[in-house]
This record gives C-alpha cells, structure tokens and sequence, in this order.
C-alpha cells in the first residue's frame, strides 16, 4: 500500500505517544478515572484529517498489583495528497500508580484485512525503563521537564524534554496559556521526526492542548477539541480527595460570515463547477450519457461541504440497464473528499441500488437510511466520491515488476458494507477516443467484492494535471469522456 511502511512508521509511535499525555495525568495527582479527552488531527494542510481520544476507564488490580487502566484510539482518514497513510488503533494500557511503569499493553491495529494484537507484558518481570505512554506520564507529572529511559521497537533511548517558553493557543475546545516542552532524542530520529513540542496548558492540569511535529511529509498538528471532567466523588485510590481543576475555555468570537461557493485546494485536480459528460455503451452500442458535475460548495448540516452528482443525462430506448434522471449524490468535505452523507437513486433494473448513507465522521460509522449503524474505518468513501478522490492520489506506477509496492488502498461502502479497494496503477499508455489517441494512465480496481471484481473495474486517468478520468471500464459496460467544461 502506498506509502504506508513509512508512513506508519512516524506517525503510529507519535500518535500514541500524544495519547499517552492525554490519558490524566496532572502534574500533582494521578490519572482521573472518567476523564476523557478527544482531539483532531490535521496533516499538512487537511484539517480533519482524523482524531484521537482516550479515556481513563477504572482503576483496580491486575495479577495482584495495582493498576490504573487507561483505554486510547487513533483513526485517520484517507488523505487526498501524496502524502497518504490510514491509521485505525486502539490500545489499553494497565500502568502502575506508584512507579508509572507499564505493566501490560495490547495495541490492536484494524487498518488491515483483519485486526491484529500485540501484547507487551511485563507483570511478571517489572521493566526498568518507560515505553511512551508511561514516559509521557512521567513528563507529565514532571512538569514538561527531564531526562528519561525510553525502550521501544526493541532498542533503549535516552529522551530529553525541557521547557521553551509558552503560547496562548485557540482551538475549538477554547483558548488556552500554555507552556511549550521540548523533546530531543534519537528516537525521534529513527522514526523520521523532528521538531516535537508539547503544549501543556499552563495550569494545575497540565492537559496537552496540542502537539506539534515536522515529518516528511509535512506538519502533524493535533489539537485538543474536547474535555469529559470526571466525576467529583470519583477519587483514585492513589489520588489526593481533591478533583483537579479543568482548565475551562473561553468564549470565543463571532466567527465571519460563511461565503458561498469558494475555490477549491488546487490539489484536489478539479474546480468548483466541471462537467464532464460521458457515453455509455456495450459492446460498442451507446445505452445513455451519463454527467459527473461539482456542483456547489455550501453550508450542509451547518457545515462547509461540496455536493458531487452523477447523473444519467440521456437513455437510449429500451436499453434495459439506464433511465434518464438516474443520479448518485454525496455531500463531502471539501479539503479531504471524505463524504458525509450519499444518496443515489434509480428508477430502472438498477433500483436495487437505491440507498441513503450517512457518514459519520468522527467514528466513521456509517448508516443506510435509519437502520442501525455499521462499522467502518474513519474516511470511508462512497464510490462517487472515490471517482473524484482518486484523481488526488499519488498513482506512481511500481519500478520492480511483479511487486506492486504502489498499490493505494481505500476503504469503500458499497451495498450494505464497507470494502477494502485495491488500486494498482499502471505505467502510461495510448489509448484511442473518439478517434484520437491519447495518453492515460490505466488503474485497476480490486474491491474484495466477488461480483464486482469479476467485472474487472478499471479507470483510465488522463496525464493532465487535472487527472481527469478519460475511461471507466465495468464487464462490457464501457464510458468515455465526450465533453468537458468548467
């Protein structure tokens, strides 16, 4: 999958260890039990771009030893750049209150086919040294400052914080003072980071309202964006009576008045307004035109959103397959293409396709009409939007035939579930329209869906910076770009 090695490989260790900050430690007390915190997280320039939270669940005994239990979970969407990973995590984490040692870990990983676990015990041989959760603590409660003794991915670190200064920050939690510390290791390094601040707010809490780090793939920023206080009669064991107080945000200003209909990020390939019309035919017998179109960028459910719309301009008679005014519609967000809301509609032998998904996009569950929610990795697309997303990606081609290191996955709803889809690019090809010959870039599909797959999807990308889809492939069923406007 593209770029996910790397990727994973800064990004995983660094998120958890912000969750690891966010789990309630104070610098007097321990951690919380009910306190939860949620953040979202922002890559380059998509806001959005996934979020994080944790929670202190209870407090107890674990193999007879003491034991603070600590619940944290990473989801990010499917980015629209080059820059592309999918983290989907969770971890429990059992921490002593005495030392701040670990004293189990399991870290399941569902990014995949299927959910993988790994477990880090050390009840019955105590371990020396922090791993980045029990580190974080430590640094914590430490007042941002120190030198400590990391151990992770099989090697021992030295990991130094100091404190540099403060800055107020407004996030959408409020507007907080906050104390900026500093971390320097050569861990850092080996995974590809520098440039890590922590900013602790500036109070007896000490919540981290925000972290900040350089990759190569650009700025990771994530943001506080939710404070669950405990309850004040829920008092830890190891913890003074004494609730500690939350710092509480302020009122924040009138924002500006939203304005309609702005330009779109220029790496999305497409502009607010583009029609692209396309013939539909078998076996080399037209059946329908069909028009994709961005149509408007507006308010929707009171957020910024764009409105995608696939529509069955004209029909053939009696060609058994379309109708005109056949349509497929999603409601996505305009920076990342992850949809919110879909519907689709059609009144021919296709009307089993009929159907209205809501996305959410916090938990990434997903809806079809008002049955029960199911589950779903965060940024889940609809096929329309996956169309216009995918002329975002990174296609490269892989240079070692036979090993298809590029292939992009994307998590697709299609029907009543969620599909993993493999797309493989290939190199750049000369393919005849219309009489004209013309350079694309083949992509075939794999969805993991026996019905679709034995129908072969491929999509043919021009070369242009547009990427414009010039041909899309299913069984015998063949569309190609006739008209395009903008």
């Amino acid at each position: 999958m593209k770029l996910t090695i790397s990727s994973r490989k800064f990004i995983l260790p660094l998120l958890f260890a912000f969750l690891a900050l966010t789990s309630g430690i104070a610098a007097q007390t321990g951690p919380r039990v009910g306190e939860k915190l949620t953040y979202s997280i922002q890559v380059g320039p998509f806001i959005g771009a996934g979020y994080a939270e944790t929670q202190v669940m209870s407090q107890g005994r674990l193999s007879g030893k003491d034991a603070i239990e600590i619940h944290a979970k990473v989801k990010t969407l499917e980015f629209v750049s080059a820059a592309y990973f999918m983290i989907d995590q969770t971890r429990t984490i059992y921490v002593a209150p005495d030392t701040g040692l670990p004293l189990y870990v399991s870290k399941v990983s569902s990014a995949g086919a299927t959910p993988t676990e790994t477990i880090v015990n050390n009840l019955s041989t105590p371990t020396e040294s922090f791993d980045i959760f029990s580190l974080l603590y430590a640094a914590r409660g430490g007042d941002g400052n120190g030198t400590y003794s990391l151990f992770e991915n099989g090697k021992t670190f030295e990991v130094r914080l100091r404190q540099a200064g403060g800055e107020h920050l407004h996030t959408d939690a409020g507007e907080f003072d906050t104390k900026i510390s500093v971390v320097e290791s050569d861990y850092l390094a080996s995974i590809g980071c520098k440039d890590l601040r922590i900013h602790f707010s500036n109070d007896a809490a000490r919540i981290p309202v925000a972290i900040v780090f350089q990759s190569s793939k650009g700025v990771v920023r994530v943001l506080l964006n939710g404070v669950v206080s405990p309850a004040a009669d829920v008092v830890p064991s190891f913890a003074t009576p004494t609730p500690t107080p939350t710092p509480k945000p302020t009122p924040r200003p009138a924002s500006a008045p939203y304005v309609e209909n702005q330009p779109l990020s220029s790496e999305l390939g497409f502009k607010l307004g583009e029609s692209l019309d396309y013939r539909i035919s078998a076996g080399g017998k037209p059946l329908a035109v069909l028009n994709f179109q961005a149509v408007a960028r507006k308010l929707y459910n009171r957020e910024d959103s764009l409105q995608l719309v696939a529509k069955i301009a004209s029909a053939e008679p009696n060609n058994g397959l379309f109708r005109a005014g056949d349509y497929a519609s999603v409601q996505v967000d305009p920076d990342t293409l992850a949809p919110t809301w879909s519907e689709t509609k059609f009144d021919s032998t296709l009307a089993g396709l009929h159907q209205a998904l809501t996305f959410d996009k916090v938990t990434g569950n997903v809806k079809v009409g008002n049955s029960a929610a199911i589950e779903a990795p965060v940024g889940t697309h609809s096929i329309l939007s996956l169309i216009y997303a995918m002329r975002s990606f990174n296609l490269q081609p892989s240079k070692t035939p036979g090993n298809p290191v590029n292939d992009t996955r994307v998590a697709v709803f299609w029907d009543a579930k969620p599909y993993i889809f493999i797309l493989r690019p290939s190199n750049p090809e000369t393919i005849l329209m219309n009489g004209v010959k013309v350079q694309a870039q083949l992509v075939s599909v794999t969805t993991g869906n026996p019905q679709l797959d034995a129908l072969s999807p491929k999509v043919w990308l021009g070369l242009d910076e547009a990427r414009t889809p010039l041909r899309f492939s299913l069984g015998t069923l063949q569309a190609d770009l006739i008209t395009r406007s903008s």
